[in-house]
């Protein structure tokens, strides 16, 4: 069975990985640093945050 950090990590990934696609399939110019932050953020923090505020809600 799969646990509930496990499943946001994942969602998170698949979303980051679905939009960076995207982005690039616009052919836009930005700076390269954009896609390292993408995934970063998208891959990272974002469900670092949710866990987090998902494990507060839990212990409250």
């Amino acid at each position: 069975m799969v646990s509930r950090e496990n499943a946001v990590i994942g969602t998170c990934i698949a979303l980051t990985v679905a939009a960076a696609l995207a982005i690039e399939s616009l052919d836009l110019t930005y700076p390269e640093w954009v896609p390292l932050a993408l995934f970063l953020g998208g891959g990272v923090v974002v469900p670092l945050a949710i866990n987090e505020t998902l494990d507060r809600r839990e212990a409250a």
